[in-house]
Parts: structure tokens; sequence; C-alpha cells
């Protein structure tokens, strides 16, 4: 029976060769029947019990991997690399293809091409629940479905069929892998090539209080604390609100349903298609389908707001939301109605049509950023969108008109056309900040804007060495030929992606149609693929040929770290540079030449030169880099400043000072030359060249005001400042009306002129500050004019007693006017007391700001170093993944320190911490060493002028 029983269990039997062989085989003893049996019956139980094993191998295998993947994300990349060894000994390649969610981009054999999305959106608790079908092409076959999810709790998944096969996909099995924020369905079978198919997936998650993703914020409306909930998805946080392919490159359509409380109301980046209510209280909005879009520029908000519009003449229906209290106050209307403009700016500039139905403007009480340009529903926070005209100084004016020229701007660069992985976002922020000059140049005329764009170099800043390059380029090539190429750019790559050489590509044909045989592509890769900008050297030869020799090289402001790091500062960095050239004296200066830089060292003729003429280099600041001169040459140009100023062009005169401060703070010139330089400044008649002088004297500030001979260095500034402060005056209180544009460059050169006055102790500037600020306490009635508010609290705050911050602190809870708002609590930092910033006093996007404030007061630095370091873990867990709200705090909790104790203390901290932010704070140690390096070398030749100097 029991070699009947297995070999029914076995089909034929074990063997049929073995089988057939039974039937031919004599009959033997019954002991040898016996042990046959024995025999067989063993071999069955050990094939049986391997069959077992087997299956239990790959339950545990699976489970295995799944725990190996929760783990490498606990265990960092240690236990990463420990799983991605090849099991057949060969490397990782194999094994990388078979687990593709160990790449930390996502596999390339799946392309979504749209997304059904609902959601229902609970605010009693603050959780959503939400269902997402995702149409998609296979590429490549493949049997993983990896998507990009954090923080969601996946319920449900099925995959189907697309239509020549219709019908549920059988899933072997499914995992998060947290390492690098996935979700990975695994097929039986594979998905073939060309064919589409469906995944659907539901999910829960929390709105989250930290303000990326989709988040919460409240705000205070008749006494009452209101809640809101808004998405912020850039860079990679669309991930947190619902499973996708969360990269730029892939874009897809989208059509999104929000289900929530009617109390509410609810807007994304469409306008609402059907609008569906049910007996229950609860509605649930239906958006039309989106254009092809990138996921990090999707959007929604569910909020208690109202509104107010205006159209286009194209037909574009632009809203403007926010507060209640706000709308009804009119705090919107001016940047609703600059906006429109602005519409029709873009459209005209680019020859591009605006690609949406609508555009919202949505002013958020909390952000992590300025704004967010998500395509038709435009994010802000609500000091960066609503003015008061009556509180609302110039420079608050301005700042608010540049923030939302820059978002408008990214409706085109950026929405429309996106950039194809990070590594070129320069691109499209570049192009949004070199149009917040340009734009606002539009706007107002008379503010003069575009001229101040590249007077003052900060490679740094990534949109702003992108806008610098930008113009640079538009210069070289001429205004039309440059907007034809940006038009050809747009049309060419609408609703796709585009990386830099796809502009340079676009731009070089637009020259080439005009007879100019110049590679752009060849010039601007040692600009975007070269580390910094140069510093070109121009020096007369003083002999009959009259030729000048110019040399380019690397500026870094430790020029020791060339020969102590070689690779790091590679010596043979080289630019393609067009630099333009003009020579003039006292009476005359001749029109400028171009001439293209692209060796170490080149000798050029520029015409006749006398020993008595100058040579001036970048005219009109067009390019992105320093120009040195010989001494000789300095002298020349002081001379000329002094004598007749305005021969040399305003842009020409801040880029002067700009240059001159920061070469000799790197060394290439005598500490005395800026000093003499702005010596010229009381002649002085226009706002940028002081604004130059003053960013560098308040630079020069950070490094001398604790030192025993500051004095020096105040009362030179003050001398410089005394007679153009009692010219200028003080600018009389509005009484009636709003901000007045065509005075914008006179109240802002007056601004500065007070502002470093009462910085650096002028005893006058002073008195008026606390007089002003006792006639607003004894008469309740603020009668400060606004573009010189912030001066006139912080000088009073310091001079006066605690009574006065405290009437300021009453002021800051009670005003209403959020321009207001953040000037009293800058102001509350100019004298240290004891702060809570982690409260509801003090917005999420202030304490930042606030902590920074505090470090810029000479008295509270030690204070805001201290206070960073004991709060470290906390900053960096509220702010951590806002990359650039991290960057931002270390740089101003870092950059004033200048001993080797302080440095000594930042490594220290960089060790404890981890090293949390690391290029921050690697930044952060650079600038700390070279502002100890500075004053170990140049402190006492600054001194040892201002003790001689008549000027000191």
């Amino acid at each position: 029976m029991g070699i009947e029983d297995n070999n029914m269990r076995n089909g034929r039997g074990l063997s049929d060769q073995w089988a057939d062989s039974m039937v031919v085989r004599p009959r033997t003893t019954e002991r040898s029947i016996t042990v046959h049996k024995k025999l067989v019956l063993g071999f069955a139980i050990s094939i049986l019990t391997l069959i077992v094993v087997t299956a239990i191998a790959v339950l545990l295998s699976v489970r295995f991997e799944e725990c190996a993947g929760e783990s490498s994300s606990r265990g960092g990349n240690g236990s990463n690399a420990k799983f991605n060894g090849s099991r057949d000994g060969n490397g990782n390649h194999k094994d990388e293809e078979a687990q593709p969610w160990r790449h930390l981009r996502l596999p390339t054999s799946l392309r979504p091409r749209h997304y059904d999305l609902r959601l229902s959106v609970y605010m009693d608790n603050f959780t959503f629940s939400g269902e997402v079908n995702i149409e998609f092409e296979c590429v490549n076959s493949t049997k993983f479905i990896v998507l990009h999810t954090d923080r969601l709790e996946v319920e449900k998944v099925a995959v189907y069929s697309d239509n020549k096969k219709p019908g549920v996909m059988r899933i072997h099995r499914q995992f998060h892998y947290p390492g690098n924020q996935v979700y990975v369905i695994a097929l039986h079978r594979e998905l073939k090539p060309m064919r589409t198919y469906k995944v659907n997936i539901t999910f829960d998650a929390q709105i989250e209080s930290e303000l990326l993703g989709f988040f919460r914020s409240s705000y205070m409306l008749q006494g009452e604390r209101r809640y809101m909930a808004v998405t912020q998805f850039s860079p990679t946080h669309a991930r947190k609100a619902f499973p996708c392919f969360d990269e730029p490159i892939y874009k897809a359509t989208f059509r999104v349903s929000l289900g929530h409380d009617a109390s509410y109301l609810s807007l994304s980046n469409m306008p609402v298609e059907a609008s569906i209510s049910d007996d229950d209280g609860w509605v649930t909005n239906h958006f039309s389908r989106t254009p092809r879009m990138s996921t990090y520029y999707l959007a929604w908000a569910v909020c208690n707001f109202t509104y107010r519009e205006v159209t286009t003449d194209s037909g574009v229906v632009i809203r403007l939301y926010a507060r209640p209290n706000a709308i009804q106050s009119g705090a919107g209307d001016y940047a609703l109605h600059i906006t429109k403009r602005l519409l029709q700016f873009y459209e005209d500039y680019f020859k591009v049509k605006y690609s949406l139905p609508k555009l919202d403007l949505l002013a958020v009480p909390k952000h992590p950023y300025a704004a967010m340009e998500n395509w038709g529903l435009s994010v802000f926070v609500e000091q960066k969108i609503l003015l008061d005209p009556e509180v609302s100084s110039f420079s608050y004016q301005m700042e608010l008109t540049m923030v939302v020229v820059h978002e408008i701007c990214h409706q085109w660069f950026g929405d429309l056309v996106t950039p194809v992985w990070w590594e070129d976002v320069w691109l499209k922020e570049g192009f949004a900040h070199f149009f917040e000059y340009v734009g606002t140049d539009f706007l107002f005329p008379k503010w003069n804007m575009v001229r101040s764009l590249l007077c003052f170099k900060d490679s740094e800043r990534l949109q702003y060495l992108g806008a610098a390059l930008i113009r640079m380029l538009a210069n070289v090539m001429g205004q039309q030929v440059f907007q034809r190429g940006l038009n050809d750019y747009l049309m060419t790559h609408m609703y796709s992606n585009a990386g830099r050489d796809d502009l340079w590509n676009k731009l070089t044909e637009a020259m080439q149609k005009e007879g100019k045989d110049i590679n752009i592509k060849e010039v601007m890769d040692c600009w975007t693929l070269q580390m910094g900008y140069p510093v070109v050297t121009i020096s007369k030869n003083y002999s009959l040929d009259h030729s000048v020799t110019i040399t380019q090289e690397h500026f870094v402001y430790d020029r020791d770290a060339k020969f102590r790091d070689p690779d790091l500062f590679n010596r043979s960095l080289q630019w393609q540079i067009p630099l333009t050239l003009a020579v003039g004296n006292s009476t005359y200066k001749s029109s400028e030449v171009i001439l293209w830089i692209s060796n170490k060292t080149e000798t050029h003729k520029v015409g006749r030169m006398d020993d008595d003429m100058w040579l001036l280099g970048n005219i009109n600041q067009t390019g992105y880099f320093r120009v040195n001169y010989d001494l000789h040459n300095w002298r020349l140009l002081i001379g000329q400043l002094m004598t007749n100023a305005e021969i040399i062009s305003v842009g020409n005169r801040a880029g002067l000072i700009d240059d001159v401060f920061n070469l000799a703070r790197a060394g290439y010139l005598p500490q005395n030359v800026p000093l003499q330089i702005i010596c010229y400044l009381p002649q002085e008649r226009e706002f940028l060249p002081w604004h130059a002088a003053s960013r560098s004297l308040y630079q020069l500030d950070k490094l001398l005001d604790r030192t025993e001979d500051y004095s020096l260095f105040s009362d030179f500034v003050l001398k410089q400042v005394a007679s153009k402060y009692h010219k200028m005056g003080w600018p009389l209180a509005l009484t009636e009306g709003s901000i007045i544009q065509a005075s914008y460059q006179t109240e802002e050169l007056q601004r500065e002129v007070i502002m470093l006055a009462c910085s650096f102790g002028n005893k006058h500037c002073h008195r008026q500050a606390v007089s002003l600020i006792s006639d607003w306490i004894s008469s309740n009635k603020n009668r400060i004019p606004p573009n010189v508010r912030d001066i006139v609290y912080c000088t009073g705050v310091s001079l006066m007693d605690e009574d006065v911050w405290e009437f300021i602190w009453m002021k800051f809870h009670s005003t209403t006017a959020i321009s207001e708002k953040k000037v009293l609590l800058e102001a509350l930092t100019c004298i240290i007391c004891n702060i809570t910033l982690f409260s509801d006093l003090v917005p999420d996007q202030d304490v930042i700001d606030v902590i920074i404030h505090v470090g810029r007061n000479p008295h509270g630095r030690h204070l805001a170093w201290r206070y960073f370091r004991e709060k470290w873990d906390i900053l960096n867990s509220r702010y951590g993944e806002a990359l650039f709200m991290t960057s931002k705090l270390i740089s101003g909790v870092t950059e004033f320190l200048n001993t080797e104790t302080e440095l000594n203390e930042l490594k220290e901290f960089i060790q404890i911490s981890g090293g949390g932010a690391g290029p921050a704070l690697a930044r952060a140690v650079e600038i700390v060493e070279a502002n100890v390096r500075w004053h170990s070398l140049y402190e006492r030749q600054i001194f040892q002028w201002l003790r001689k100097s008549p000027n000191g």
C-alpha cells in the first residue's frame, strides 16, 4: 500500500525505469521485499521534506528582503552595502537589477501617463484618506512597480492590465522600503513594453504639523483659532501626500478630487469642474484635468479663506485668497493687480501664452519658503504678498513685488518647461531671479532695478549666480536675439523637461540665424561646470604701444588655499570672458570695446592711453567677474571719483566699490585702497553706490566690532556719512494716501544713509529715533515714516529702557498688518531678552530670522551662537528637510565668528552634532577660517591707515 500510495501521489511513480524493472524482477524473499519497502518509503519522505523546507525557505527569504529593507533604512549606508552584493559573486549589478528599490533613482521601466487622485480631508482630526489610480506605460519588461511613498499607510493595492488583455494581475508580494521612500509591488508575471497598465492604491495619512508635504497651519480670526491645510511638494514631498513617481522627469496629467466639510473651500491647480454636496454637510470638488506636469508642482488647499479676483484681457481669471480680514482690508489688492500686468508682460516677452485658465495666489500664515510657484495655485507666506500701504515701507513693497515677479516667471520657466533633474534647478531659479529685475523694471521703470542686478557678486547663492550669468549672456547676444532663443526653447520643450544643453543649443541657433558664429555651450560650460568665478586683472603697459596685459584667475578669499589644496582650487581653471573696456580721464570717456578673454594671460591694444588716463573694465557690470587693476590705475580711478564721479556710470561706481572691498579682503589689494575710495561718498547722489558701500562696511564692521580700536573705524564711517545725512534729513510721515512710486531711489538713499548713521552711532540720529518712539508711546499714534520704522524701532529699543521693549512687544501682538508685525518682531531682537521661540507667539518661518537678527547685534552674537548649538537638535528636526532654511540659519549665526576660540567651538559642534547639513557647515568653517586669517593678516593694516589718514 505504501508504494502504491506514493505512486499515486507522484503521478506515474517515483521512476518509470524503477517501476518497469519491478515487473520483470523475479520473486524475492520476504526480507528483500521488506527492505525495498523501507527504502522506497524513506525516499518518499525525503522528497516531501525537501518540498516543505524549500517552501519555508522561500517564505523566509521574502520576509528577509523586507526586513533588510527596513533595517537598511535604520542602519544607514552600512546596512545598505551589506545587502548590495550579488549572490553569484559577480559584483552587485545583477542584484541591483533584481532589486530596483535599492536605487536612489526610480527604475526607468515605467512611465506615468495620468493620475486620478481622490482625497477625503478631515480637518477635525487632521487626517486624510485617499485613492489614486495611476495609468502608466511599460517601457522595458519588468515585474516590479516602484513608487515613492513617505509616511503613508497603504491599505489596498490592485494592478490592472491594458485593454488588450483586461483583468486584475496577480501580486506576488508588496512592501515598503523606507531607505529610499518607495513602495514596491512585485507581480507574478512581467509587464510588457508598449502596453499601458493601471495601479490602484488606497491609503491614509496625517496632515502634518511640519511645513512639508500636506501640512496644516493656523491663524487667529476674531479671537478664534482657525485651521487650514495646504501642500508643499518641492522638491521631494509629493510622496508624503500620495503614492507617485516623484521625480521631475516623470510628467503626467492629473485629475484631483477633494472631499471635505462644507464649511471649507478647496483649491487645486485647475478650476472646479463639478461640485457635489450631500446631506451630511460634506462637499466634494472635482477639478479639471491638468496639462502634463511634474509631481512637485501639483498643489491643493483646504481653508476658510475669501478672495478677490481680476481677469486678464485674454480671459485668465486671477484670484488672491487670504484670511477674510486681510481680503476685506485690501491687503491683497496690490499683488493681485501687478499679477494681472505681469501675465501680459511675460506673454509678450516670451511670445508664449499662459497655459491654464486661471491663476490663484494663496496667502498662508506659515510656509517653509517665501513662496512656491505651483502651476495655477502659487502659494505665498503672508508677509510676501499682503501689503498695507499705510504701514508698509518702500523696501517691503519692493521685496513683495520681486517675490511676485519671481513666482509668476516660474509659470513658464519651471512649470511649463521643467529641469530634467535637480542639478539644473539653477536654470529655472536663475531665470526667475533675473526677471525679478526685468519684470519689476517693467512695472515701475522709475525704480531702475535692472542696473542693480550685477553690481554685487555672490556666487554662494545659486539663483543669483544663474541670474547673473543669464544677464551676461543676454548682453552678449543682444536683447532681440536673446528673446527669440527663449521663445524657441519654450515652444520646443513645453509640457516637457529640458537641461542646460537644450537651452544653450537654442540660443546658439538664434545667434547663427543672425550670422554670429558663437557656440553658447562652449562659452557657458566654463561658467556653469566650474566652481566659482574669475577675477580679471588689467594692467597698463606704460610704454609707447598703448597695450594692456589682461590676466584671469579663480577668485577666492583665501588665496593661500590654492597652494595648500591644489585639487580643490584647480589653478588651471579658465573662463571665456566677454570683457568690455573703456579709457578716460577727468573730461573724457571713450566708447566701450569688447574683448573675449580665454587665456590665462593676454595682451591687447586699446587705443591711445596717456599716463593720466584710467582704464575701466566690465562696463555697467554686465559680466559676472571681478576686475582688478594695477595700483596706479586704482589711484587714477579714485581721483576721478573725487573730482567728477559722474563720468563713470552709476553701475560702475557701485561695482568699483563692491570689487575693491572684496579684493582687499582676499588680499589682492592693500587694505587702505577700499577706505580711500569711499572718501568720495559725500558727493555721491545715487542710491546704488551708497548701497554697495553700506554692504561692504557692514561686512567689515562684523570683523572689527569687537576689537580694541573699533572706534577708529566707526568714527571714519560716520565722517563719510555725516554731510549726506544732514543734507538729506529724515522723511516726513505720510498722512494720507499710499506709497509714491516716483520717489523710490531718493527714499531708499535717504533710508540707507539714516541706517548707516544710526548703526555707527551718530548722536543726532539716535536722538531723532528716541524722539519718534517717545511720541508714539505718549500719543499712542504712530507717526514714524514707514520707510524708516525698522531703523527707529531697533535704535529706540537699544537705547531706551525695558518699558519700550514691553511697548513694542504689546504692539507686536495687537497689530494685524503683516509687514508691521515682521518689523516689530525684528526690533525685539535689538535688545537681548528671553523670547520663547518655539510657540505660537513667533511664526515658524520667522524663528530662523529672529535668531539671525539676534546674531547681527554685536551684544547678541555670543547668545545667538550658544542658542544655536543648544537648540540644534530641535531646529534641525523642524527645518532639516527644508535645506534652504537650515543653510540660511547656519550662515546667519556663524558668519560673524572670527576668533580661534569660536573656530574651535564650531569644529567641536560639527563633530558632536554628527555633521548634519554637511555642506552648509563645511562652508561655515571656510568662512570662519577666512575671518580668523583676515584678522591675523590685515587688522593691523586697517588701523595703521586710519590713525594716519586725514579722513579718519
